[in-house]
């Protein structure tokens, strides 16, 4: 992943925040993570000049936040002109089928169930940093 993709992070569980950091980083990615542990700091900095001007960017969200649902900032990337080419990829303890269908359907990227286990948990935060590591994204228009 070219070094100028920034990753935005939308996490509310502080350890799971620090384990996909974690094995993101072990995956040799050095590119810069700004994290929000709710969907309301994260929807401002998204459409922010700030993110305007710099470049390009990749979400990894989580569905359940204390303030608001991801799927709804989902929706509200994927529906902005500037965002909606923003890969996004769902990082959620949720497997019901319906709500991963939805995600689909509001233009996530990836949906990653997160694994109960830490050790599972670890391996599949590793493998999608080897995943990150050689994607592509687009520039902000």
């Amino acid at each position: 992943m070219s070094a100028s993709v920034k990753i935005v992070m939308v996490e509310d569980d502080l350890g799971h925040a620090k384990l996909i950091e974690k094995n993101i980083r072990r995956a040799n990615i050095a590119n810069e993570i700004v994290h929000f542990d709710e969907g309301g700091a994260a929807l401002e900095f998204l459409f922010s000049e700030e993110v305007r001007q710099n470049g390009p960017l990749l979400i990894l969200l989580d569905l359940n936040l204390p303030d608001m649902s991801g799927t709804d900032i989902l929706a509200r990337v994927k529906n902005d002109e500037r965002l909606h080419r923003a890969p996004v990829v769902v990082l959620t303890t949720t497997d019901d089928k319906l709500e991963i269908q939805r995600c689909y359907d509001l233009g996530c990227n990836v949906y990653i169930t997160k694994p109960v286990d830490y050790e599972s948990f670890a391996g599949a935060i590793r493998q999608l940093g080897l995943f990150l590591s050689v994607m592509q994204a687009p520039e902000i228009e």
